[in-house]
């Protein structure tokens, strides 16, 4: 099992030639990097992974998190992999040296957290949740703020977490209740729970950095009168130490599905009167800083399910090359038994996996670049189109993995059998642990409410427009391509269907059925996004055909044929039944929003 993580050959693929990510290092922000040293950071990560986290990932899912008088303590088999995944310096990659990071390409850093995720995102999940912590702290905070806290979450000396939901305020964050009082010295007394906080408390670090959203009394109700103050486990003085235990407590933790080792808290604030925050930024801008972090976790959530379908997709594939089970189906009935790999049926469900693995490997990556080409933006013009692409991609890369992920990692089930069904085999892990990415973060629901009806018609359409120019692009050169015309043409029309199909949808939530166009947001993602991957198989295509006009080795033109027959596969097989699928919303049925109530059943 040479790969069992993730598939470095098409890692090297997207970074170097769908995506020329030596381009980028040419700039002066990344001219410290080389090809070679890229190169040399990836095995190091893939070496780690596989010696230090992937042992102890099943491990961590058998022991789990225990809970004893408000304090949590991770799976044992946890330590020492964290203490060497901080000594390594392996959180914030893309942050700069003087904070504790590394400076390096986002598409790069996503190289490096395939394996570091892959083999255990549990475990990594401690040192890499932080993170986005800092970058808010980095962001909005003061001078004094950021001195105290961001190198320290950076490099993961400290925790992060995110207190946002509470019982009766989940998706609808504006009916929180915790509450933030004014003291005279400048910071504030907070009361009030939080559920389902992931990392709120766990013995992996000496302290714990507690962004959380609160309202001030007396501020206005729902989100516009939201704060978010900066809560730690420890008090932290002047001078950078630990000062008083802060009145914030673990009150118990959930037992779930999966993710066992990751810690899923509930928080008490203020239970002896004496908790105590500091505000992040302004009174009532709580919202717009702490869509910072989502947007940041939300990117996370999605790549963490993309990964879980792509470890799954390695598992079943090598499964499939070894298990031996019956006769080639055109062979002579004296013929050997032979590898399940080659019934048509299971070749059917990998080349759906792979499809989808290395499209949704080449959407996050190319997002990715989209930052780094964002911040060497030349002109104003150019980084607000590229911003409004990443604003565009952001609830698909959430939503269309999480969703597709989960898919991945059934079919990798299937492929195994029964014995895929067993704890004793590897993709049961990794079903278990996917299902929470279509949850939390934001329901990929509430990703498809954004999509429609935020990202698509924000600036009058002009991101989803700039979106249809990218696929027209690699649709063109597509044409030019022996072999691609075909499968170019399909693509164009497909693209041409999804602007319909949004124009039609955009019409109707303007109207008084506007829950009728709701009602088909979901389906509308779920068809965006199959665009999105043909668009990608597409381009992977292009690249192929041209390599292989260069002349390769042949275990090189093996990869590069194995790239335009899986795109022919999913252009020619799954794309028309997402053109069913447009048909379904064009037709607009209001059956889901007519249905009484009382119709659903007892």
């Amino acid at each position: 099992m040479a790969q069992v993580i993730t598939d470095r050959r098409d890692i090297d693929f997207i970074l170097y030639e769908q995506l020329d990510t030596e381009a980028l290092l040419k700039e002066k922000k990344y001219g410290a990097f080389t090809r070679k040293t890229l190169d040399l950071i990836i095995n190091e990560a893939r070496s780690f992974a596989l010696k230090e986290l992937l042992p102890i990932c099943a491990e961590g899912d058998r022991q789990g998190v225990t809970f004893d008088n408000n304090e949590v303590k991770v799976p044992a088999c946890f330590h020492r992999a964290h203490e060497l995944y901080l000594e390594g310096e392996w959180t914030s990659l893309t942050e700069p040296v003087e904070l504790g990071g590394q400076g390096l390409p986002p598409s790069v850093a996503r190289a490096v957290a395939e394996y570091m995720v892959g083999a255990n995102y549990t475990c990594v999940n401690y040192a890499n949740f932080g993170h986005g912590t800092g970058k808010m702290i980095d962001l909005f905070g003061t001078e004094e703020q950021k001195r105290l806290f961001v190198k320290k979450l950076y490099t993961a000396e400290w925790s992060g977490g995110m207190l946002l939901t509470e019982s009766d305020a989940g998706s609808d964050v504006g009916a929180l209740t915790a509450e933030a009082v004014k003291n005279d010295d400048g910071t504030y007394s907070i009361t009030g729970s939080k559920i389902f906080i992931t990392n709120g408390e766990h013995d992996l670090s000496e302290n714990i950095i507690s962004p959380v959203l609160a309202r001030v009394k007396g501020a206005p109700e729902g989100t516009k009168g939201i704060s978010i103050f900066i809560v730690p486990k420890y008090w932290v003085n002047p001078d950078g130490s630990l000062g008083d235990r802060n009145d914030i407590y673990c009150t118990g933790i959930e037992e779930k599905m999966g993710i066992h080792g990751s810690a899923c808290c509930t928080m008490t604030m203020g239970s002896k009167g004496q908790c105590r925050g500091m505000l992040l930024g302004e009174e009532n801008q709580g919202m717009k800083i702490m869509f910072h972090m989502m947007n940041e976790a939300r990117l996370g959530v999605g790549f963490q399910a993309f990964v879980h379908g792509s470890v799954a997709y390695q598992y079943a594939l090598n499964y499939a090359r070894e298990r031996i089970q019956g006769k080639d189906m055109t062979a002579g009935k004296d013929s050997p038994s032979v590898p399940i790999i080659r019934h048509p049926d299971v070749r059917r469900m990998l080349m759906w996996m792979k499809s989808y693995v290395e499209g949704m490997r080449s959407f996050i990556y190319y997002t990715e670049s989209l930052f780094a080409k964002a911040d060497l933006a030349s002109t104003d013009e150019e980084r607000k189109r590229l911003k409004g692409l990443i604003g565009l991609y952001t609830p698909l890369i959430k939503a269309f993995s999480a969703q597709r992920g989960f898919d991945i990692t059934v079919q990798a089930m299937q492929v195994y059998g029964g014995a895929g069904y067993c704890k004793e085999y590897p993709v049961e892990q990794q079903l278990r642990d996917c299902k929470i990415a279509s949850i939390y973060e934001g329901t990929d629901g509430i990703q498809a409410m954004d999509l429609l009806g935020r990202k698509i018609v924000m600036d009058g359409g002009k991101a989803f427009g700039d979106f249809l120019k990218e696929i027209q692009a690699v649709v063109d050169t597509a044409k030019q391509k022996e072999g691609l015309a075909d499968l170019a043409g399909q693509v164009e029309a497909a693209a041409g269907r999804l602007g319909q199909v949004a124009t039609a949808l955009g019409k109707t939530i303007m109207s008084p059925d506007v829950k009728q166009a709701f009602a088909h947001a979901f389906p509308f993602l779920e068809a965006m996004g199959d665009v999105i991957m043909a668009w990608m198989r597409l381009w992977r295509a292009n690249v192929a055909v041209d390599a292989i006009a260069k002349g390769v080795k042949a275990k090189d033109e093996a990869f590069y044929r194995g790239q335009i027959k899986t795109s022919e596969f999913f252009i020619q097989t799954v794309l028309p039944c997402t053109l069913g699928k447009m048909a379904s919303i064009e037709q607009m049925s209001n059956a889901a929003v007519e249905m009484d109530e009382a119709w659903f059943g007892n």
